[in-house]
């Protein structure tokens, strides 16, 4: 117990130390810029990241006294759930620490989506017996639900994660994914609402009888409704705007450490109007946007803006525009996608965006793998349009979303709503497929559309 004891003291008075300088690198768009070629493991990330914000430190050698207190700037960088137990671990002296062990802070980060995923669909379940109840008390004829989540639960895991600590900044021993879900599930009954309308239907007559059995129906429309990372933070996590700015370092650095998460914003500079832009090239001719587009660039997606955060659904207005004929523009698509659920606040959009806006407007939608090229090459060539998940690389320094729009010399096509230039080119498919993201959900990296 003494040795434990010492061993919190320690850290604690190393975290104080390393907490002084914790500002000049704490956002991971700093971090993520520096570490660039620093060899892999968190720790080389970290280290990168160090040595690049030397200027902003002072002196070499508060560069280096930060070197040596790498696992502690880790954990001021990252919050402490997705370690584990810090204290624990392996019983074989030889193992990696995993704080320097990608594959396990991943599969505790999977560990906790699960959870937060699990009960989410209980908040599901709850909403529809409050619906069923509402309309038990409505007196109407009948009643159908609208799910927007029913194929996928929509959730910002980083997000949660990042709350939850930072809400428990000043009792950081106690975090545990037992607490984390215990916090979730005393409020199951407000992680969503729903909007109620009604509308006259009509009965048909009834084939099998003679009797004429028509008439109207009184049915009622219930819409489920996400509350958001809004509603946590102020009224589960009850966060205050610093502990709120934490949460949200802490998402990103989550995003840009362990790959895209749930994030997928570019970054840019406003460019002049593009008027209008088609690529003729492919099998399907291709209405192109391009979120930095001066008429598109600043305007709202949720409290975020197009040009920063809105590739998922410029994305999807070229996908919209291209195969339905019905123009709808990047500020449309980012309304609707506000709307119904599917932004995500200094994030972008949740994967689920894209097989539900394809949905919404009547188009087929498939989910399909890295492990698939073939059935990525057949729907180009069918003058389908695939929508691809993209991680760092040559398309992003994060998570992005890209459009392929067709085959041509045996490479691919693509239509990138951040740059002209790169959807004037062509691409080996191998680096599509090496560089999609691993850890989409809602069916992806790739969703074949049309």
């Amino acid at each position: 117990m003494a040795d434990r004891d010492r061993e919190h003291g320690t850290l604690e008075q190393a975290a104080s130390t390393a907490h002084t300088i914790h500002g000049a690198i704490k956002t991971g768009k700093a971090i993520a810029g520096a570490a660039k070629g620093v060899a892999a493991g968190p720790y080389g990330a970290v280290a990168g990241a160090v040595w690049g914000a030397r200027k902003h430190i002072g002196t070499i050698a508060i560069v280096v006294i930060v070197i040596l207190l790498l696992p502690v700037l880790f954990i001021l960088m990252l919050p402490s759930i997705i370690f584990g137990s810090l204290f624990g671990g392996s019983a074989d002296p030889s193992a990696e620490p995993i704080m320097n062990d990608n594959a396990a802070i991943i599969e505790n980060t999977n560990e906790i989506a699960f959870a937060i995923n699990q009960i989410l669909g209980e908040g599901i379940d709850d909403v529809e017996q409050r619906i069923a109840n509402d309309f038990a008390q409505a007196g109407g004829d009948n009643y159908e639900i609208v799910n927007p989540y029913a194929g996928d639960m929509v959730s910002n895991t980083n997000a949660f994660i990042g709350q939850y600590c930072a809400a428990k900044d000043e009792d950081w021993e106690n975090i545990s994914l037992s607490d984390l879900e215990q916090t979730l599930r005393a409020e199951v009954s407000v992680l969503y609402t729903f909007s109620r309308t009604s509308e006259t239907r009509t009965v048909p007559d009834d084939p099998k009888t003679e009797a004429d059995e028509s008439g109207t129906e009184i049915w009622y429309i219930y819409t489920i409704v996400y509350r958001g990372e809004d509603h946590f933070a102020d009224e589960i996590f009850h966060l205050t705007d610093e502990q709120k700015e934490l949460a949200e370092d802490y998402a990103q650095n989550l995003s840009l450490f362990l790959g895209d998460g749930m994030f997928q914003s570019a970054s840019g500079n406003v460019i002049p109007s593009l008027g209008s832009v088609h690529f003729t090239d492919g099998a399907v001719e291709v209405v192109y946007f391009n979120q930095y587009d001066e008429r598109y660039a600043n305007e709202p997606y949720g409290t975020d803006h197009i040009g920063g955060y809105g590739c998922g659904p410029t994305s999807m207005s070229i996908v919209v525009s291209s195969l339905t004929g019905d123009i709808v523009d990047p500020i449309e698509m980012a309304k609707w996608s506000y709307e119904n659920g599917y932004w995500c606040s200094k994030s972008g959009s949740y994967h689920a965006l894209i097989p539900a806006a394809a949905k919404a407007w009547g188009l087929p939608v498939e989910g399909c793998t890295a492990s698939e090229p073939q059935r990525i090459v057949d729907a180009l060539g069918e003058g389908k349009l695939v929508v691809a998940l993209m991680t760092k690389g040559h398309f992003t320094s994060s998570g992005h979303f890209i459009v392929l729009r067709g085959v041509k010399d045996e490479q691919i096509l693509v239509a990138d709503p951040a740059s002209t230039t790169r959807s004037q080119k062509v691409w080996d498919l191998s680096i599509i497929l090496n560089e999609a993201s691993r850890s989409a959900a809602a069916g992806g990296p790739f969703w074949i559309i049309g």
